[in-house]
């Protein structure tokens, strides 16, 4: 069942030391400014609480996993400050993921557009089903992945990333996604999926917290920058999407 809130939902949950996230949105699941305040709220407690070991991420309902930033408050954009603010969303999210003491495992059921593919690549570990594919589709609108790119980097590299994002049209299948590292294993359905993720998880939440934190910290390494760099990007994204160029493209969607 998906949530028909206007602001979306976010329900947390711990179940034998495994914290629980999952968000909805009646629009595919996308992220209006307030849920992903919501999240990064979420991942920060998860982090400082002694009784949580790892966490999963997900998204309600059995279609898409994530459609990206809420593409009316896009759309209410006018000045160049309010755009930053709506892209320092994601910025925020995947900052406190980064800095989250928990390993964080990604149960992806569905496609994901635009800062979903953030998401997904700020997950320490990902697992999907053959339905998940995956779009950046930014370029199209006259914009670009600016605050995800280095998220997305780090996972699948300057050339996957380049090939994801100026392919602007295209999904790419979730073997693409493995085969480039975003996903670490690929099931055929959501009970296969979910299966696994249990299997998976529960056995994290035996080991060592230590050295769980100390493994999060090596994965992480090189990235102590990303504070300034995806608020940097923000702005760019803020400044882009006054452009003439994305204001008639986003005219064109609404109509």
């Amino acid at each position: 069942m998906t949530t028909t809130r206007e602001n979306g939902s976010l329900y947390s949950k711990i179940e034998n030391g495994i914290g629980i996230i999952e968000f909805g949105h009646p629009a595919s699941n996308s992220f209006p400014g307030v849920l992903l305040e919501r999240l990064e709220k979420a991942i920060s407690e998860y982090s400082d609480n002694t009784e949580v070991k790892v966490i999963i991420l997900k998204s309600e309902g059995e279609k898409a996993f994530c459609a990206g930033a809420s593409f009316d408050e896009l759309m209410a954009v006018e000045t160049m400050q309010q755009g930053k603010v709506f892209f320092s969303g994601f910025a925020n999210v995947l900052n406190a993921m980064r800095n989250c003491k928990k390993l964080i495992i990604g149960r992806i059921q569905g496609k994901t557009v635009g800062g979903g593919v953030g998401l997904i690549a700020a997950c320490d570990y990902a697992m999907a089903t053959e339905a998940a594919s995956i779009k950046l589709s930014e370029l199209s609108i006259g914009i670009g992945p600016f605050v995800i790119a280095p998220a997305i980097e780090r996972k699948i590299g300057v050339a996957g990333l380049g090939e994801l994002t100026l392919a602007a049209h295209e999904w790419k299948t979730a073997y693409w996604a493995k085969d480039k590292g975003l996903y670490a294993r690929v099931f055929e359905n959501i009970k296969d999926l979910d299966k696994e993720i249990t299997i998976f998880t529960e056995k994290l939440a035996s080991y060592n917290p230590q050295a769980l934190l100390e493994m999060k910290r090596v994965l992480w390494k090189g990235t102590e920058n990303w504070t300034t760099i995806l608020m940097e990007n923000a702005a760019i994204s803020g400044e882009l999407v006054l452009s003439d160029f994305t204001r008639n493209a986003l005219s064109k969607f609404k109509e």
